[in-house]
Parts: C-alpha cells; structure tokens; sequence
C-alpha cells in the first residue's frame, strides 16, 4: 500500500463536468482524490449553501469510488477577513463557517486557505488586526468540527513565503491552523529574497500538512505545463517529503479545447514519478 496520496485540483477539468464524471476521470487518471475549489464567483461560493450539491458529491463518491479531501477556498479574495469593511469581515467569516461545516459533512480533511489579508483593498496595520482576529475566530469554527486551515503561499508579498506564513501560525497558535504551500509561488518568490524554496520550506518544519505542486516560470503563476516552467520538482517535493508532507495535489487548469484527460493523465505520471522514488527511498 502506497504512503503518500496524489489529488486533483477541480479546475484540471471543465466547470460543466457533474460530480462523478470528475471523480471518475480523476480516479481513472491517476489520482487519489479531488480537491474542490471554492473562489470568489458566485457559482462556487452557493456550493456552501446548497444542500443538493453535498448530496451531489456524497452520491458521487459512492458510485465513482473517489473521495472530495481537500478544499481551496480562495473566496476570500472577494470577501477578505482583513476588509476595512464591517459588512464584508461578517461575510468572510460566514463564508468560512460555511466553509467547515460543508467540509465536515463531507468528510473534508484539510481547507486550504489563501493567504491574503486583502486583495482588492490596500493593505494596512489595520487590514492586518482584523485579518489575525478573524483568523482567531476561523480556528474557533475549525476546532469544533476538526478541519484543519492550511494556509496557502502566494503571488502577493504579504504572504509569499513560508517563514511570512509562520508568523501567523505561530500568532494564532491553534493545531487548525497549519501550512498548505504551493511550490509555484515559492519558486517566483524566492527569487525577490536570498534564500530557496527548500530552505523556506525547513521554516514551516512540524506545520505543512499537504503541498500544492504547480508549475511556474518568473513572472507567471498558472495555466503551465508541467516541466515547462523553472519548479526543481525533485527538490522541493524531496524537501516535503523529509518534513512529512504526505499529501501532494496537482494544481493546473483546463483550458477551453484542451485535452483534459490526457493533461490529467501525464500530470498524474509526472508528479508521480517523482514522488514515487521518495516513497521508495522510505521504504528500502
């Protein structure tokens, strides 16, 4: 029995797919789960509130025989926990309320969050209290029904890397709120800094509960090809592998006319190929 597991980001697949059509290509693709994304348009946040989409996906996990593990919920870019807005703090926080109970109800391990304390607004001292009080009151819901927040790195300076990550792991000091890193955006941002993607990642030791494997090239942080950019896939999977990552998801989008499934396919083989020799190597 493999050691590690392989997931699925939903946007691999076209949005018009139903449930167990994408958890059937993914399974037979080679992946071990599908992580679902919730972002910021209104399609994929009513997902929280419709009891017929869970029922949807608990259906189709029982005829596919593959599981939705993980969440990207990247809605807070609309709705930010660090909005200088009252109103729009009190959506951020139904939006994660929501947010863990749907992935209890599924069985939802791991909710990645993205690590922005605003997007749209300029970032301030007090767009940053706001951010950390509601990331206080995030791990308050996550406690209760077990999900575990894992904060994705990102495009943007405030939270690029993983040490700048830490710092509000280690503000919060909650076990439900953890690292989810993306080795794309580490790989753009550790060029803007004197250090590397393994070495930031050694900060995040005993705190990364999966990784996001994506591609990217200076500059350029999706919609890539796997080997087509500048990631050391070999390194940095190695890295989280030592610091017992054990979770990997691919991260990549469809694209309209692409060839999805065989894009899913060889991506599968890719990443595989190098995670399966630190499984090896662990095992031997």
């Amino acid at each position: 029995m493999s050691i590690y597991r392989l997931g699925l980001y939903e946007k691999s697949m076209p949005q018009n797919l139903d449930w167990e059509e994408k958890l059937s290509i993914a399974k037979e693709n080679g992946f071990d789960w599908l992580e679902i994304s919730i972002d910021e348009s209104d399609y994929r946040l009513n997902r929280l509130w419709d009891n017929k989409e869970q029922k949807d996906i608990l259906t189709a996990e029982k005829n596919s025989g593959l599981n939705v593990r993980t969440m990207c919920l990247s809605g807070h870019r609309k709705y930010p926990m660090g909005s200088i807005d009252k109103a729009t703090r009190e959506k951020s926080l139904s939006i994660m309320e929501r947010a863990i109970e749907f992935s209890a109800s599924l069985g939802i391990r791991i909710i990645q969050l993205a690590g922005y304390d605003v997007y749209y607004e300029k970032s301030t001292e007090e767009t940053k209290k706001y951010f950390v009080e509601g990331l206080f009151k995030s791990c308050e819901f996550a406690a209760k029904y077990g999900v575990v927040l894992g904060f994705e790195t990102m495009e943007t300076a405030f939270m690029d890397t993983v040490e700048k990550a830490m710092y509000y792991v280690n503000t919060v000091n909650s076990p439900y709120l953890q690292l989810y890193p993306d080795i794309g955006n580490l790989t753009n941002a550790v060029l803007l800094y004197n250090t590397s993607v393994c070495e930031d990642m050694d900060k995040g030791k005993g705190h990364i509960v999966a990784v996001h494997l994506k591609e990217t090239t200076p500059g350029i942080y999706r919609d890539m090809t796997f080997g087509a950019g500048h990631v050391d896939f070999y390194s940095v999977i190695k890295k989280a592998w030592e610091l017992g990552a054990r979770q990997f998801t691919g991260e990549f989008w469809y694209k309209d006319g692409m060839d999805y499934q065989n894009e899913i396919k060889t991506s599968a083989e890719f990443l595989r190929a190098y995670i399966t020799q630190m499984e090896k190597a662990a095992i031997e």
